[in-house]
């Protein structure tokens, strides 16, 4: 299961959730978009993450979608390289009613929770999506394979 997924190229987002010393994030590349009206999000988080539980004790989420230039931080959410000080040192963070935003991240979208479910392994948070921001992305960072990629 794991080495099929790992042939789908997905996108690299840093969830955010939280408030105050509560604020936690966590690197997802297992997520979708739904349009509608309003669109929702669902993402795949671990159930014994930070974040599944800052996002039930808040009802609400901010996904930032990371670019090239990003690939140190999205790395950092993900716990792969060390942060003394926590994953937030040296990153401006804006407060918001959804969660911290990082604001060198510029395309991001803040969710109210609707739901989450514990699935197999896994756990889905679903959220509906009440405000989206958008910059000029040209070069997002994608996960593929185990590692992250180029778009070209």
């Amino acid at each position: 299961m794991r080495r099929f997924r790992g042939r789908l190229a997905a996108p690299v987002t840093i969830v955010t959730a939280g408030e105050g010393d509560r604020r936690t994030g966590l690197t997802v590349s297992s997520l979708f978009v739904l349009e509608g009206d309003p669109g929702a999000v669902h993402a795949i988080v671990t159930p014994n993450s930070d974040l599944w539980d800052a996002v039930a004790a808040t009802g609400a989420f901010v996904v930032h979608v990371c670019r090239q230039s990003h690939r140190d931080l999205a790395e950092v959410f993900a716990g792969l390289r060390p942060s003394p000080g926590g994953v937030f040192t040296g990153s401006e963070i804006t407060d918001s009613k959804w969660g911290p935003v990082l604001t060198a991240l510029e395309d991001r979208a803040y969710c109210t929770l609707l739901a989450r479910e514990e699935l197999g392994y896994s756990g889905v948070i679903r959220g509906s999506i009440d405000r989206v921001e958008v910059g000029e992305t040209a070069d997002p960072l994608l996960y593929f394979r185990g590692r992250y990629r180029r778009l070209v």
